[in-house]
């Protein structure tokens, strides 16, 4: 048996973080569980957190049909259990479209997420919410990834 180097280990986290946000933009709720640990911590900077994958993935389960979540990397690095990510985070509810800036923050042990915080600025997610509405009557003003 070979052991992992740190920076393979680190690259693997990275994918895990990466696998996990696309597997929400898929709703994929098996591979979102899968890759949550059983006390993990979900947090949006601001709002309440969320502890316990069944919590969380019951949140992330009542978005099915409701709702859609796409997301666009624009980094994502790790350093030992570490993840960090910026990224554009767009969420679509029938015809409107709220597209805005995230960083998030995840800890990875033993391949599962056990804390994934996100930072958005909420002045610039009202903007979204605003030209999301403006795109419903002008779509050349709908955003796009």
């Amino acid at each position: 048996m070979t052991e992992q180097t740190p920076a393979i280990a680190a690259t693997d986290n990275a994918t895990i973080v990466e696998t996990f946000l696309n597997a929400l933009a898929d709703q994929d709720f098996d591979a979102i569980e899968s890759l949550l640990a059983y006390d993990v911590a979900y947090q949006n900077v601001g709002l309440p957190t969320i502890h316990g994958r069944d919590r969380v993935a019951k949140l992330m389960r009542g978005m099915e049909g409701k709702m859609a979540f796409e997301v666009k990397f624009h980094r994502n690095v790790a350093q030992g259990s570490t993840v960090l990510n910026e990224r554009t985070d767009a969420i679509v509810v029938g015809p409107l479209r709220m597209q805005f800036w995230v960083c998030g923050v995840f800890e990875v042990e033993n391949g599962r997420i056990t804390l994934w915080r996100d930072y958005f600025d909420y002045v610039n997610f009202t903007k979204a919410i605003v030209r999301g509405v403006l795109g419903i009557a002008i779509p050349a003003l709908r955003p796009s990834m």
